[in-house]
């Protein structure tokens, strides 16, 4: 079911690993950005959860974050700052961030901003800008990676045909998931753009290297990373 609702097959998101932190001074102000790879919104609450304690001293403890592939979970939180003057902000700089030509496809992510106030008022329009730079440039730094949605599919050879037949497809530029061994055949899997004419063109390439011998079995599908371009 959820395959059937998820329209999008690629999104950008943080890389895994430890949360991206970075930090700003305006007007004596202090503006810590913490990003966190986020894909439910648990894991993003519990992020703004762990720096309330963290930076229990600190004013303000602002957050947003956009969850899924379709970008369909979007929340926002200005913590005490005037209505609309942080959390929406730090919204939209995830929301509006380019990843490509025109691309904007910012996902999983949340975004904390924890401001410890330096004695001098930014005003309302100051405050955007402060926390909506502060986001950018956080994530203009942090690492990013492409997440693809693949359909694994299978395609079952002769164990003489195999090894020939992998060479095949790897310099046809496919990606070879798990192999897998039988009695009498040798299984190859392949990692697939999920999309109808992408799995078409994989399947006319496997029956023109076999002679029309072999066909491919489409199976489930599977999120991955891949470097950015």
């Amino acid at each position: 079911m959820q395959e059937q609702q998820t329209r999008a097959t690629t999104y950008t998101t943080l890389a895994a690993g430890p949360d991206f932190r970075h930090e700003v001074e305006i007007k004596r102000s202090r503006f810590i950005t913490v990003l966190r790879r986020a894909e439910t919104e648990d894991t993003a609450r519990d992020l703004v959860s762990g720096l309330r304690r963290e930076f229990h001293d600190a004013r303000h403890h602002c957050s947003a974050f956009v969850i899924g592939p379709d970008r369909d979970i979007q929340r926002s939180n200005d913590d005490g700052e005037p209505s609309g003057t942080a959390g929406t902000p730090m919204l939209e700089a995830i929301l509006k961030r380019e990843t490509g030509l025109e691309v904007t496809d910012l996902s999983d992510i949340s975004a904390v901003v924890v401001r410890y106030f330096g004695g001098i008022l930014l005003g309302a329009g100051g405050l955007v800008r402060a926390y909506s730079e502060s986001v950018s440039v956080a994530l203009e730094r942090a690492p990013m990676v492409r997440r693809r949605r693949l359909r694994i599919c299978a395609a079952s050879v002769p164990h003489a045909a195999a090894g020939r037949l992998e060479n095949d497809l790897r310099a046809a530029g496919f990606v070879m998931a798990e192999t897998s061994y039988g009695t009498r055949e040798t299984t190859l899997r392949l990692a697939i753009p999920d999309d109808a004419a992408e799995l078409r063109a994989a399947a006319e390439r496997i029956l023109a290297f076999t002679a029309g011998t072999v066909e491919l079995v489409p199976g489930g599908t599977e999120w991955i990373d891949v470097p950015l371009p």
